[in-house]
């Protein structure tokens, strides 16, 4: 089995397109680089952010292989496990591990909302068939279904499943996770306008989405609670939080795509049906982007901070 810490920023990573509806692979090598000079600790690809249901599967074939090339082991490789059924669910961690990747986030099957035992049932399936290190995706929030404590209890027999994406927005479930499982799940933190309250309830790290575009910021936040410098981690915060809130936006991708261009990490080119934003909407979006950028913190030399890990 791979080795995965489950600490620290984890981006979830933007799809980049070129005018012409590929995947623009220069710009998002770019986008990359930028988030590994920061210090993330693995990246995601393939999630919502990463336009994953517009892709087809060759596309995820060959953009993981790319990926894996690219990287290098530097940090490990995750891709988003998004499917309707158990069979092609199973498939596609089995492809996935065959291409090098270092781990998997799992969602609760798309679409038909299954009810507790059929979502543990789905879980364990993939987990025994892969030896992937697995993070399971919970956002009841947008997908419908929530996977409770008395469903992790059911997951433990399964070594592979050792993290979660917090994404429920009920930060009580940090703390009962933590109260009935310690470490045994790593959390991280899945909500960017609550990503500093997960660090400080005890989150391991954080899946993050407008690290896409600020991934100093991102990292330099994490780095500073866990070095109990929580001043500084609240001024971050606080200058983050008009930029945060874009997140939590049905037009995210859109968003953020704009973000991360603004700062030379990607193109507003989105796959359709989503279509770029124009407009009033536009302007109103660029202008918190442009404050942000106007106001931009001095980050302290965050990548050589002592933290404190468990």
């Amino acid at each position: 089995m791979k080795n995965i810490a489950w600490q620290g920023i984890y981006p979830a990573l933007l799809t980049p397109f070129t005018a012409n509806d590929e995947i623009d692979y220069p710009l998002f090598q770019k986008n990359l680089e930028a988030q590994l000079a920061a210090g993330v600790a693995g990246i995601i690809i393939g999630g919502s952010l990463g336009e994953a249901s517009t892709l087809t599967s060759q596309e995820k074939h060959v953009f993981l292989s790319y990926c894996v090339k690219v990287v290098e082991g530097r940090v490990p490789v995750i891709i988003n496990v998004a499917e309707q059924s158990t069979k092609v669910a199973i498939a596609m961690a089995k492809e996935a591990e065959q291409l090098g990747a270092d781990g998997l986030m799992l969602l609760p099957p798309l679409k038909y909302k299954a009810d507790d035992e059929e979502v543990v049932t789905y879980f364990q399936a993939v987990a025994a068939a892969t030896s992937l290190p697995i993070l399971i995706y919970n956002n009841p929030v947008d997908y419908g279904i929530k996977v409770s404590i008395a469903m992790f209890e059911q997951l433990l027999p399964y070594p592979n499943i050792q993290a979660v994406k917090e994404s429920t927005r009920d930060l009580a479930n940090i703390t009962n996770m933590i109260n009935r499982f310690g470490n045994r799940f790593r959390i991280l933190g899945g909500v960017d306008t609550i990503s500093l309250e997960s660090l400080m309830l005890g989150a391991d790290g954080l899946v993050a989405g407008l690290v896409d575009a600020f991934p100093q910021e991102t990292v330099a936040m994490y780095k500073l609670v866990k070095a109990k410098r929580y001043d500084e981690a609240l001024a971050i915060y606080r200058w983050f939080m008009p930029l945060l809130e874009l997140d939590i936006h049905p037009k995210l991708v859109q968003y953020i795509k704009l973000a991360a261009t603004a700062v030379g990490l990607s193109s507003e080119y989105v796959r359709a049906p989503r279509l770029v934003i124009k407009g009033a909407e536009r302007e109103r979006v660029l202008q918190i982007i442009n404050d942000a950028l106007a106001n931009r913190p001095e980050l302290p030399d965050y990548l050589n901070l002592q933290v404190e890990l468990v």
